[in-house]
């Protein structure tokens, strides 16, 4: 009988062991310990598109580094992890596996371009891995629907569908197109298509279109053939070095007509390129301007960027900024016992969130949370201005 009640015990305290240590593996397969939330994000640190990344990652890691100098989330701090991609799909997908598999990120956070984030989902959706906040629009990235994705900027469709509205309010009516020959590009193309085809824009058209290679400057041949349809305007789905060689060889071949470009394309890369070359070339933005000193949630960002040292504000920084507050709130929406599923179904809750003048929609069967955009124009000095 003694020895029946030492392995009773031998197995009580057996069975709590194996308890306690499927508790710790739990966690740890999902990023989340007793003091750290594990938040991974793979992002152009380097290369042509360097400024897109570190900008993002910079306004999302000052807010996640307030909230955890604040005590964190329910006695937990963000532990932000951020690799560098230089811009490259295949390193996309290499870094999204090692934050998955090795660094057991609880989610994925501000990856950058159409292809990149793409190549991400394809790790993040079979594991179930809360993707959240790309920094790209397409189509392809938004349907067929995924529960673990959520978007906080408005997609490519309302870029392209204000742009064209824009276009159909100054009276013009000929439009050519210049895009990237890549998924940004295209899912561009097919965003200004989808817009001209709705009936309040009958009588505008598409009348000429071309493809140019990646980061090309060599745009003489892409450009001539558009300009030999007599465009009114142009609408450029490309990167800003490509915008700039555009303008510039628009010049010499003297096309006095408009330009137009997605928010993806970087305003503050873009005017750099362009310099004061640019007047007249309108951007399309899917964040609030962020020199406003009229919307709280700007004024929050200026505070918080001010406090840093930083007196340069920007979209891009803007937008992790705000990507990282949802963040966080549905961090504290889903309380102590975090699990994938509680922050899903917590951001899902947030329906009409204003967030100090930037409002978000979310519920269980939308996960676009805004279809905000509005036209900013690069002025003689090159800035954009609204």
């Amino acid at each position: 009988m003694a020895q029946n009640r030492l392995l009773k015990r031998w197995l009580a305290r057996l069975a709590a062991v194996v308890l306690f240590l499927t508790g710790c593996c739990a966690h740890a397969q999902t990023g989340v310990t007793a003091d750290s939330i594990i938040i991974g994000q793979s992002a152009p640190l380097s290369g042509a598109a360097a400024e897109l990344g570190q900008q993002l990652s910079l306004g999302a890691r000052l807010y996640f580094n307030a909230v955890n100098a604040a005590g964190g989330i329910h006695g937990r701090k963000i532990d932000f992890r951020v690799l560098d991609d230089g811009f490259d799909a295949e390193a996309t997908a290499r870094n999204t596996r090692a934050l998955v598999n090795n660094a057991k990120a609880f989610a994925l956070f501000g990856f950058v371009g159409t292809q990149s984030s793409l190549a991400a989902l394809k790790v993040a959706n079979p594991a179930g891995v809360p993707f959240f906040a790309p920094y790209a629009g397409a189509q392809s990235l938004r349907e067929p629907f995924a529960r673990n994705v959520f978007h906080v900027r408005a997609g490519f469709n309302d870029e392209t569908a204000a742009i064209v509205q824009q276009i159909r309010i100054m009276g013009r009516k000929r439009i050519g197109v210049i895009y990237n020959d890549d998924a940004y590009g295209r899912s561009g193309l097919d965003g200004l298509q989808h817009a001209l085809a709705l009936p309040a824009n009958a009588g505008l058209g598409l009348v000429g279109q071309a493809s140019v290679a990646r980061y090309t400057t060599n745009v003489r041949a892409a450009l001539s053939s558009v300009l030999a349809h007599k465009p009114e305007v142009i609408v450029v789905v490309c990167g800003y070095q490509t915008v700039a060689a555009l303008v510039s060889e628009a010049h010499v071949q003297g096309y006095a007509g408009q330009f137009y470009n997605l928010s993806l394309v970087g305003s503050k890369m873009q005017t750099k390129e362009l310099g004061t070359t640019g007047s007249g070339v309108v951007i399309s933005q899917v964040m609030p301007y962020p020199r406003s000193v009229s919307m709280p949630i700007v004024r929050e960002y200026q505070k918080l960027l001010k406090a840093n040292g930083i007196t340069d504000f920007d979209y891009c920084s803007l937008e992790g900024y705000i990507a990282a507050r949802v963040f966080v709130e549905g961090l504290r929406r889903a309380g102590r016992d975090l699990t994938r599923d509680k922050f899903i179904q917590a951001i899902e809750t947030l329906s009409h969130y204003d967030m100090g003048g930037f409002v978000l929609n979310f519920s269980p069967s939308n996960h676009l949370g805004s279809s905000f955009v509005e036209m900013t124009i690069v002025n003689v000095r090159g800035q954009v201005i609204r």
